[in-house]
């Protein structure tokens, strides 16, 4: 066992009022699984761990713990605060090859349909299947994962993670048709024909968000999801400029990096950086640049035009100047985040979505379609992978109820929207 997660786990305060906990978007029991572990008991940690959340393995990669349970450690007001995350990451992945993924002997006589392998339907087909329900799910790509296959470098999220997740779902009784999407060939009245009493979707946001400005259809330029769901497909060259500073823009900028650019520069309009401190102290210590205050006019085929952004009081920016600055780049990638396949599940499945294309849920994430539940970025836009299980952990909730009557269906729309 490493020695730096046992020190670690030793500088736990045991806080009664764990304000780790409570920063972390799931509540993790932190300062319970990290007594079991100071006590050995690592399949009650990982146990717990895998109830609370089942994706803790991934989500002790790839969260921001410096604004969620890092963050939040009270050693961390004088000393440097527990990392929490090197310990949930031992726990969990050991957990994983070793736990027992049984289901309950007696079964629950209802069918659940999953729409999406990303992180919300890998949660609500676990806790389904848990609970005893027979789980199918609809992935439309080859592989399970969604943002996790596709969107997060192997660098950060190794995918072989994901294939002992898929192993273990199988174990559990979770049937996975890949290659199969709801709303093309199959519509969600399809579903229901065929004895599915409750349908969720988790279908994610991957649709790239465009700038709306000229050049985008270049043949020079990328958008972010479609470069880092493939890379070594793209042949970005020498220079590469990032539109964007979020977290997925540094894992373009790290990930070109890695596939032979030699120089890449992150562009973001104003001052502020929307990426994480970690993921953006990596990205520099890689060899990236970044630069403020560049408000993108154009795209051309020498690189992106810029003008200097200016700001008002309180650095609240009031326009930008109008001299442009061409940036001379053999690729330009634009990361300014996704949005859902929005139209695709509107004129098909009968569910009423937003004019950003995100799916309309009520209190109980249930959608306008009755017995239909959606959460995660299909719902919120796109966010991390842990706020996509917090999500998805109160879908599965309110669909048990409405299965078992607890909860009122909502009436259905007479006919899909067009």
């Amino acid at each position: 066992m490493p020695l730096h997660i046992v020190t670690e786990a030793e500088r736990c305060l045991q806080c009664k009022n764990p304000m780790c906990q409570k920063g972390c978007p799931v509540h993790t029991p932190i300062p319970q699984v990290i007594q079991l572990f100071k006590e050995h008991k690592l399949m009650e940690a990982g146990e717990m761990l895998f109830r609370n959340n089942p994706l803790s393995l991934v989500c002790s990669m790839v969260c921001n713990h410096a604004k969620q349970c890092a963050g939040n450690c009270i050693r961390g007001r004088k000393d440097s605060p527990v990392h929490f995350s090197s310990i949930e990451t031992y726990i969990s992945d050991m957990y994983l090859d070793r736990m027992h993924a049984s289901v309950p002997l007696k079964r629950v006589d209802k069918k659940v349909a999953v729409i999406g392998a990303g992180p919300a339907g890998i949660t609500v087909a676990v806790i389904m299947a848990s609970e005893g329900y027979h789980v199918t799910i609809f992935e439309w790509k080859s592989k399970i994962g969604g943002v996790m296959q596709y969107g997060i470098p192997e660098f950060r999220l190794q995918k072989s993670i994901l294939d002992r997740y898929e192993a273990r779902l199988e174990e559990m009784g979770i049937q996975i048709r890949l290659n199969a999407t709801i709303g093309s060939i199959l519509m969600i009245d399809d579903l229901f024909r065929d004895g599915y009493d409750s349908i969720f979707v988790g279908t994610g946001a991957e649709r790239p968000r465009t700038l709306g400005i000229k050049g985008e259809s270049l043949g020079n330029v990328h958008f972010a999801m479609n470069y880092l769901a493939n890379p070594k497909a793209h042949h970005l060259g020498n220079r590469v400029a990032v539109i964007g500073v979020g977290n997925a823009a540094m894992d373009v900028a790290r990930t070109a990096l890695r596939n032979g650019t030699h120089s890449v520069t992150l562009y973001a309009m104003g001052k502020e950086i929307a990426a994480s401190s970690s993921e953006v102290a990596y990205a520099e210590l890689d060899g990236a640049e970044i630069e403020t205050g560049m408000q993108v006019q154009e795209i051309t085929e020498d690189g992106p035009v810029f003008c200097r952004t200016i700001y008002g009081e309180n650095d609240e920016i009031i326009g930008h100047e109008d001299e442009r600055i061409q940036v001379h780049a053999d690729s330009t990638i634009i990361s300014i985040s996704q949005i859902p396949r929005g139209k695709l599940v509107r004129t098909t499945s009968g569910l009423t979505a937003a004019e950003s294309g995100l799916l309309i849920v009520d209190e109980n994430y249930m959608t306008t379609r009755a017995g239909v539940f959606a959460a995660g970025d299909v719902v919120t836009g796109a966010k991390t992978v842990v706020h996509a299980v917090d999500g998805a952990k109160k879908a599965a909730e309110a669909m048990m109820k409405y299965m078992n009557g607890e909860l009122e269906a909502k009436p259905e729309n007479d006919k899909p929207s067009e």
